[in-house]
């Protein structure tokens, strides 16, 4: 929900003391009008023309950083050639075992040169084989299939390794956008701080005000400082950050974030438990592998089978017809209750524990999804509060404690505390603005889809 347009504060400041006697605050005007409503919180200028802005980059988008993430992260690139690895690996499972191949001398000597014929021993004959091994029928379409279900498994894996990329890219995207609004938001205060101190100031320096007024003002201006410094070190570790997930320089410059503006959830816990079951990768990666712990117990049960072998001899005699041998072997299972049955049952046992691991993962999936449901609607309903209520409130209390200053109703700091109460709303309007959507962003790698278009 779009927060209500409110008073933007600009506050301009004229002092211009006029000392009679000694004595007295000749005049002082501090006027308030209001301005642009893009953002809550009050703006400072000065009457004679706009302040000095820092130069900024143009604003940088979110679609753009993902695609640049999709495209350049080691990560992402690390799982695709993990998937092109398992997919080599469906030719090979299928595969007969290599053939044997077989130069042999028979004779009762050792003949020189090798496989001379010996002489005057009609029995002596060079050899050649060829054999090859034929594993039971059905074995080798078990592995086959185990292998392309074991690479759609890490073609799943890469899948959420992307949206896991996507998650981060925009959890630091958005965490970038609410520091450099709280450091714009704290800027602007800062300047309004200065305004009154030099107000206090006067008023102290003509016998009208106290000094610990200046003090007070001089300490708030000062915790600015600090709480600004600290959030440009979080803004620049968040920068640093969105540039490692891009594989770029940590000092790469990056452009202020677009203006994010608070939207509804696009759907329901129902809604996203329902497209986390169809859709999210890591399941799908987990049913995978349980069908391939199937084929597995499969290839163990054909093991009681025996594997085949086929052998082709020739024989070249002196002064002797050739001679062909060929010959069917059978590997005979015949030790299965120590190898076979156990066999079964480690198939079992793994298909079973791959079983488990996809109801554990369901159930910490629906977790998640929960909390982050949670918090994006908490969050979207303080942003409600804080942009329509809140804020709006603080404001016309603060224009409230200024025209009474003005008059000397309130004391200094009754409006300090109205300027830092407002700074310290716009600053949480801000930071659950961004929650909403880092909460979004995470959902969206939960369910598998894009929540936000």
């Amino acid at each position: 929900m779009k927060p209500r347009r409110f008073t933007r504060l600009i506050v301009y400041v004229i002092v211009s003391v006029s000392l009679s006697g000694g004595n007295g605050l000749a005049h002082q005007s501090i006027v308030v009008a209001p301005a642009d409503a893009t953002a809550p919180g009050p703006a400072v200028r000065q009457r004679s023309g706009a302040g000095a802005q820092s130069r900024e980059g143009p604003p940088v988008s979110l679609k753009y950083l993902v695609d640049q993430a999709l495209e350049r992260n080691p990560e992402i690139q690390s799982m695709a050639r993990n998937f092109d690895m398992m997919r080599a690996r469906i030719p090979q499972a299928k595969a007969l075992p290599e053939p044997m191949l077989e130069v042999g001398y028979l004779g009762n000597i050792v003949p020189i040169p090798p496989f001379d014929l010996q002489k005057g021993d009609p029995s002596s004959a060079r050899m050649l084989s060829f054999s090859q091994e034929i594993p039971f029928p059905g074995k080798l379409g078990l592995k086959s299939r185990m292998a392309a279900t074991e690479a759609e498994s890490e073609w799943w894996n890469y899948e959420q390794t992307r949206l896991n990329v996507i998650a981060e890219v925009k959890d630091t995207y958005f965490d970038l956008f609410y520091l450099t609004k709280a450091l714009e938001t704290v800027a602007k205060n800062k300047d309004l701080l200065e305004k009154f101190a030099k107000i206090a100031e006067a008023r102290y320096a003509v016998g009208k005000g106290i000094q610990q007024d200046v003090l007070k003002a001089q300490v708030e201006i000062s915790k600015l400082i600090e709480q600004s410094t600290m959030l440009e070190q979080r803004r620049d570790t968040a920068a640093a950050r969105l540039n490692s997930l891009l594989y770029r320089n940590p000092e790469f410059p990056l452009g202020k974030p677009e203006e994010v503006k608070p939207q509804s959830l696009p759907e329901t816990l129902t809604g996203l438990n329902q497209l986390a079951l169809k859709n999210y990768p890591a399941l799908k990666m987990q049913r995978r592998k349980i069908d391939r712990e199937q084929l597995g117990v499969r290839l163990a049960e054909k093991d009681f089978y025996p594997d085949f072998s086929v052998k082709f001899t020739y024989q070249n005699r002196p002064d002797m017809p050739e001679m062909y041998w060929v010959s069917v072997g059978v590997k005979i299972p015949l030790y299965f209750w120590r190898r076979q049955r156990p066999a079964v049952a480690e198939a079992a046992a793994s298909k079973a524990a791959e079983q488990k691991r996809l109801e554990n993962l369901t159930t910490v999936l629906f977790f998640k999804l929960k909390d982050k449901y949670l918090a994006a609607t908490t969050a979207e309903r303080l942003v409600s509060l804080y942009g329509t209520t809140i804020i709006p409130q603080s404001s016309l209390s603060l224009e409230s404690a200024i025209a009474s200053y003005e008059v000397g109703k309130v004391d200094f700091l009754t409006l300090l505390d109205s300027i830092v109460t407002l700074l310290n709303y716009e600053l949480s309007y801000y930071e659950q603005l961004s929650n909403v959507e880092k909460a979004v962003a995470a959902m969206e790698s939960l369910a598998g889809v894009s929540l936000r278009q």
